[in-house]
């Protein structure tokens, strides 16, 4: 569930994929959105309140319109099991936790994965919760483990329309030095230029 911020509109996320609105002041039921494609799992507010994002059990975003609950006016399909739990860590920039135990940011309009910001290996991502001031993302999943993520650097990321050609299926980012990503290895680039250097300097010391 989420609320608006002038207390008055509570927006439910359902199972059946529907998009419930409320009227919390006058205490009615408002609005019930067309089904999406699996259930509504999570739902937030962003754009200063002008955009509605709500994940779903496939994997996919849908964006909503303040005035146009009705119906989704966009989607964005991660790559990602799921997309179970939400919390904006931006007016655009929101951190999503999935079934593959990953915690991926994620801008909304222009859609981008951004990242990994961390990770509980192979265990389901239960919820997600971000400390006042936004500099640090805490998470929880079925390994019994709370784990806290720096995501300060998430506040001064800018994403352009500009979309970089990226190579298909490739690893995720990674956005802390504690992100592990899926299974993938974040710094095997790195480690691939690293080792030919290292094994000069081994040379060198051998035969010193």
């Amino acid at each position: 569930m989420a609320v608006d911020g002038n207390g008055k509109i509570l927006l439910t996320a359902s199972g059946d994929g529907t998009l419930g609105v409320f009227n919390v002041k006058r205490r009615r039921f408002d609005l019930l959105s067309e089904p999406q494609n699996g259930d509504l799992t999570s739902v937030v507010l962003l754009k200063r309140g002008k955009k509605v994002a709500c994940g779903s059990s496939e994997g996919t975003i849908y964006l909503f319109n303040w005035d146009g609950f009705g119906a989704a006016s966009d989607r964005f399909a991660l790559r990602a099991e799921s997309v179970d739990c939400m919390v904006p860590i931006t007016d655009s920039i929101v951190c999503v936790g999935s079934l593959d135990g990953v915690i991926r940011a994620v801008n909304v309009l222009p859609n981008r994965v951004l990242g990994c910001v961390g990770q509980h290996l192979g265990e389901p991502i239960e919820q997600l919760a971000v400390a006042p001031g936004g500099q640090l993302l805490a998470s929880c999943a079925h390994d019994q483990k709370v784990k806290f993520w720096d995501v300060s650097a998430l506040g001064g990321l800018v994403v352009d329309d500009y979309r970089k050609k990226k190579k298909k299926g490739g690893p995720l980012r990674a956005l802390s030095g504690k992100a592990a990503g899926s299974g993938e290895d974040f710094f095997a680039d790195l480690r691939d230029e690293a080792e030919p250097e290292a094994a000069a300097g081994s040379d060198s010391d051998g035969s010193g």
